[in-house]
Order: C-alpha cells, then sequence, then structure tokens
C-alpha cells in the first residue's frame, strides 16, 4: 500500500489574523435531494487510489504530477483559525517524515509558507510538488492600488518566504480579488512566462467564474487546470450544483479542501464536545449530522480503517483530490488509511442517502 519512491507535494495555507472561515452558516443541514443521481460523479471500480496514483497537471511549459492526497498546512502557524502551538512542530516534523516515507502533499501562505519551506529544504527540488494561492483579501496594500499585478508580486513575495525558485501550482484564492479577471489572468500569464509558477488554478470560483478564467487564460495559451472548494459527504454544493461535471467536461481537476469537514468526519467532536467556533465551515451543531457520522463510522469499523479514511476514499472515489490538515503523525497515519482500497458503490450510495448539500457564503465560498 506504501511506497518509497513518491513524490511529495506542498500545498501552503491562509496563515493571518483574518479568519478564511468567517461567514454566515445555517445550524440546520439541508439534506440532498435523494432523487439526485450522486453515482454520475464516481469513477469506474477498477480504479483504486494507490499513494503512488498521480494526476497530470499540464502546464504552458511542463506539466505537474500531484498525487491523490494533498496536506494542507493552513493550520500550521496559524493561531486565529486553528489555535496553532508553536510546541506543535516536534509532532509535524514527525508526521511530515512519516508522509515523505509514503508519498504524500501539503498547502498556505505567510507563517505556514516558511514552516513548509523549512519542511522541504534538504529535499531534492524535483521530489516535492509545492501549491499555494494567491492571497486575494483587502488587507495588502498590493491588493487595493496595483491589483493588476498583485498576483505576480505577492507570488514573488512567497517564493521568497518558502527560499523557492519556483511554485509548481499557483492558485487565486477566490473572486473577490480587486483586479478584474482579465487582469489576475494577465498576471498569472506573466507569473508562467517567466518561469514563477508551472500550473495556474483558482479556488472557490462559481462554474460561471471559472469558465470565464479558462478562456482568459486561454488568451495566452495557459489551461486552467484545478478549482478547489469545500467538498465533502456533508457539502456537496459543488455536485449538485454541476461544478464537478463541469470540470471534467472541460479538463480541470475539482480538488476539495475542508475535505475532513474541519474534524467533524473524524469522530473527533461529539454533541459534548463541540468544535471550536472559529471551525466555521458546514458547522452544524453535532446532533443535527449525528446520523450522516454513524454511516461513516460503521462503514469504517466494517472496512477495519479510521472514519478520516471512509470520508477521504469517498471522495476520492468522486473524481475529487482532496486537501486535508495533518498536525501529527497519528492524523497522518489515519488519513493514509484512504489509499489502496475502494468504496463498493452500495456503501457510496448509503453515504450519499445521508448526505448534505451545503450552502454557499456571502464571502469565500462562491463555488
Amino acid at each position: 500500500m506504501t511506497t518509497k519512491i513518491m513524490q511529495h507535494v506542498l500545498q501552503t495555507a491562509l496563515s493571518s489574523g483574518f479568519s478564511a472561515t468567517e461567514g454566515f452558516h445555517s445550524d440546520k443541514p439541508n439534506k440532498v435531494d435523494p432523487l439526485f443521481n450522486g453515482m454520475e460523479a464516481v469513477l469506474p471500480q477498477s480504479f483504486v487510489p494507490q499513494t503512488s496514483t498521480r494526476i497530470t497537471l499540464k502546464g504552458k511549459k511542463s506539466d505537474v504530477q500531484i498525487p491523490w492526497m494533498s496536506i494542507g498546512a493552513w493550520p500550521w502557524g496559524d493561531k486565529a483559525t486553528w489555535h496553532w502551538d508553536p510546541k506543535e512542530r516536534e509532532g509535524l516534523n514527525e508526521a511530515w517524515k512519516y508522509l515523505v516515507d509514503n508519498n504524500i502533499t501539503s498547502y498556505g501562505s505567510g507563517e505556514s509558507e516558511v514552516i513548509c519551506g523549512e519542511l522541504v529544504k534538504d529535499m531534492p527540488r524535483d521530489k516535492f510538488i509545492m501549491q499555494t494561492k494567491y492571497y486575494v483579501v483587502p488587507d495588502n496594500f498590493k491588493n487595493i492600488f496595483t491589483p493588476a499585478s498583485a498576483p505576480y508580486k505577492m507570488l514573488k513575495e512567497s517564493l521568497e518566504r518558502m527560499k523557492l525558485d519556483y511554485m509548481d501550482v499557483y492558485m487565486v484564492h477566490g473572486h473577490i480579488h480587486a483586479g478584474s479577471i482579465k487582469q489576475v489572468a494577465k498576471s498569472l500569464a506573466d507569473c508562467v512566462d517567466e518561469g514563477l509558477c508551472k500550473v495556474v488554478a483558482v479556488a472557490n470560483y462559481s462554474v460561471e467564474d471559472m469558465l470565464q478564467m479558462k478562456e482568459e487564460l486561454a488568451k495566452y495559451d495557459i489551461p486552467l487546470e484545478l478549482n478547489q472548494c469545500e467538498y465533502h459527504v456533508m457539502r456537496r454544493l459543488p455536485e449538485t450544483e454541476g461544478m464537478l461535471r463541469t470540470c471534467r467536461e472541460n479538463g480541470i481537476q475539482f480538488q476539495s479542501y475542508s475535505s475532513l469537514a474541519q474534524g467533524r468526519l473524524t469522530g473527533k467532536w461529539t454533541p459534548d464536545n463541540e468544535p471550536p467556533k472559529t471551525y466555521r465551515f458546514s458547522s452544524y451543531p453535532i446532533k443535527e449530522i449525528q446520523h450522516t457520522l454513524d454511516v461513516v463510522k460503521r462503514i469504517a469499523e466494517k472496512r477495519g480503517v479510521s472514519m478520516a479514511a471512509v470520508a477521504l476514499n469517498y471522495n476520492i472515489s468522486k473524481g475529487v483530490n482532496p486537501v486535508v490538515g495533518v498536525r501529527n503523525l497519528e492524523q497522518a497515519k489515519s488519513n493514509l488509511q484512504a489509499f489502496g482500497w475502494r468504496l463498493t458503490d452500495e456503501e457510496i450510495r448509503e453515504m450519499d442517502s445521508v448526505s448534505i448539500e451545503g450552502k454557499h457564503t456571502k464571502l469565500w465560498q462562491q463555488g
């Protein structure tokens, strides 16, 4: 199930005093319409994900091969949302060594980028993949006063923090940037043409905005290769609204963040031990989602794997490339249990039957 030849991918994440999870969320989960055909997105049972399995992202000059799971680095250094404690660094180092030995990946900006850079500093550059985001929130003067060139300037700063010459995947964090999609596409093209990044992507884009960005990038012979939105069995909105289908029809890989619903799908939280209020994605009271969690737990126990592994295998089975947070060795081992097997169609239907559609938020989640 594990190999020693895995190429490692890091995707950095947000790390600022502003909590990117802030927004307006209903505490009542809205179930997916039982008539919706969730099997349309499911990959053939002949596909069984391994840690060595790769997804090809096309670039103008060169392609990037990413594994079927990326390790999200957002919590690393983020005290505002994730209550990061510097004492956790030793456990993170253990987790990173385990992931390197077993072939996996990560993502952030600011402090998490610094940590990512430190973790890979002794690795050959062709042995890991790094993915980071253009942080679009207007708390940075570049986004306000020079919106047309902000993506280019901020990528150079990210590379300096990580002490890297180029980024493998550079992602626009959301369509709330001051510059137009046309301006952002031009700045991304400059990044590619100057060798600062290989592949470009977006996050939290709606179907319409994603296709517009694809069209603008095509003017520079640059493909749009990835859209990252929140997706899991408790937020299937990108699937029910047609995002997954549109991505496949246009050769765009769909990637999920908050793939474990900020820990809710791991069994860590209970009605008597709710997640912190800063964990705002899919922020339903545990009692309201217990039926969904019970199904995930039952499948996990039957298969002898963690609940996290079942939730992540569900995403992969739908063709979704999950980003998942890791802070210690135990979490790393739990997540890697998602490889080497597949949920049956019957198990997927069972999870679909207790799934939640979810909603958009006014700020980030347009996709």
